[in-house]
């Protein structure tokens, strides 16, 4: 039986070790840290039984993953679940704009704009399906569904700064930039409006669902669907060079995928990498980063607006020109007085993650800001700040927090360089060919080994095509 090795348990790297497991091969999968599932894991941090993600929270991508969903991971214990209002986004004005998988929903929170709203989205959440196909691929390639992905493409090259153009009013136009926001950089550059197109179709095709018990439930499922295929899984093995895999292993596999960022690619591969993928390697670009503070509140959040209290998912940067502005700042290195913060209130739709305590209800609130790369200051006022100004009196309910700071983020996962959770800035040219360019952006030069974390295409997101155009390509050359 041919065998392989995959470093790295994140969501790709076990996407890719389910596939290479479905082909046959005998798979191993060595996570440096203590627990599988990198960017999916849950913990209890604060009070015992309150369950915190700590990174992923939702997950669009990941119930419309064109992998993931062939897979049946709903019977080894994925369970997606939503809130009632997928997405808000709060005014200092009271008003909000809205996404849920009903697009007539958001219609009574974007006025005049709803129209507008509609003939963007609603061709693209009608054919989502077959947008993400093409759209969750290597950029190289024939499209499966040309007239839809047609559609999506030409609109998708246009900076967010422009694209918010189809909208006048503040609530559409901070809805979309909001949403825009999650590409982490300039949003005024070519192919920054992508991320926010694809983002909120997906919001009204497949909604921002959450996995009950946690995301660590989505590595858990495909940890057990590995096991069933034969596979294993081994935690505290850090990976440093191709002499200490063989030693670990006892044999050379005769195929390699490393879930790791460009710069773990070079640490462990060395001078084995030919110079024209290591010089690329050295070029690569990491992006902002985050500041993540989990809070244990006491009841719910006072939102101002009526919507937010039923989000599952909130956007806190004011107008879209606010957004634009701080995520500029970001870019250039700059720590905004306001930060951009993404809010998670996953408990509204899996009342799991919540405890009692004391006669109490204790409910996680997850969130992070965006903070320049490897930002070493403390930015949980400013994040609390924000909170606190959509939400007078949330101050009062923090029974506790727990805090990772950018450089903390890195220590917790070595793919976060400086911070930065996408593996990689998202600009113009790393949108297209990440992390590097090629016809073959998996391919490391060495037979046998491949790159499979988000660095490379489809890019961030827990959405498993990474790891399995990966493997695909590993088989192909088997």
């Amino acid at each position: 039986m041919r065998r392989a090795v995959v470093v790295g348990s994140g969501p790709n790297g076990l996407a890719g070790a389910v596939r290479l497991a479905q082909a046959g091969l005998e798979v191993t999968v060595l996570e440096a840290a203590e627990t599988y599932g990198g960017g999916t894991r849950t913990s209890e941090r604060i009070v015992p039984g309150l369950l915190h993600d700590d990174c992923s929270a939702f997950h669009p991508t990941g119930a419309a993953s064109p992998y993931l969903s062939t897979l049946g991971l709903e019977e080894h214990g994925l369970r997606w679940l939503w809130p009632q209002i997928d997405l808000a986004h709060p005014l200092d004005d009271g008003r909000a704009g809205i996404i849920t998988r009903t697009m007539s929903d958001s219609d009574r929170t974007l006025g005049a704009d709803a129209r507008s709203w509609h003939r963007v989205f609603e061709p693209l959440a009608r054919t989502f399906d077959k947008i993400a196909v093409d759209a969750m691929r290597p950029p190289v390639h024939v499209p499966k569904h040309p007239i839809a992905f047609g559609r999506f493409g030409p609109q998708a090259l246009l900076p967010a700064t422009v694209t918010v153009r189809h909208w006048k009013d503040d609530p559409a136009r901070a809805l979309y930039s909001g949403v825009a926001a999650h590409a982490f950089g300039r949003l005024d550059t070519p192919l920054s409006g992508s991320v926010g197109l694809m983002l909120a179709a997906a919001g009204h095709a497949v909604g921002w669902p959450v996995a009950e018990g946690g995301s660590g439930s989505i590595s858990g499922a495909l940890v057990r669907l590995l096991e069933k295929l034969g596979g294993s899984v081994r935690t505290g093995v850090r990976v440093t060079s191709r002499a200490q895999l063989r030693e670990v292993l006892g044999h050379d596999p005769e195929v390699v995928l490393l879930d790791v960022a460009p710069a773990g690619a070079l640490e462990i591969l060395g001078d084995d990498l030919p110079g024209r993928i290591s010089r690329a390697f050295h070029r690569y670009q990491y992006g902002p980063a985050v500041h993540k503070v989990d809070y244990a509140i006491e009841g719910d959040v006072p939102w101002t607006n009526e919507d937010c209290r039923q989000a599952g998912t909130l956007h806190l940067g004011g107008t879209a020109e606010e957004v634009f502005a701080t995520e500029a700042a970001t870019a250039r290195g700059e720590m905004p007085d306001r930060p951009f913060a993404l809010i998670g209130q996953q408990y509204l739709a899996d009342p799991s993650r919540s405890t009692v305590s004391e006669g109490r209800t204790i409910n996680p609130v997850w969130a992070y800001a965006h903070v320049p790369a490897g930002f070493t200051g403390d930015a949980t006022e400013a994040l609390t700040a924000q909170i606190e100004r959509f939400a007078p009196g949330f101050r009062d309910r923090i029974v506790g927090t727990f805090v990772r700071s950018a450089t903390d983020m890195a220590a917790y996962n070595a793919n976060y360089i400086g911070g930065d959770i996408s593996a990689g800035a998202n600009n113009a040219r790393q949108i297209l060919f990440r992390p590097r360019i090629t016809w073959n952006p998996y391919s490391l030069g060495i037979p046998g080994h491949y790159l499979c974390s988000s660095s490379t295409p489809p890019g961030g997101g827990v959405h498993g095509m990474s790891g399995y155009y990966a493997a695909e390509a590993a088989l192909r050359r088997l």
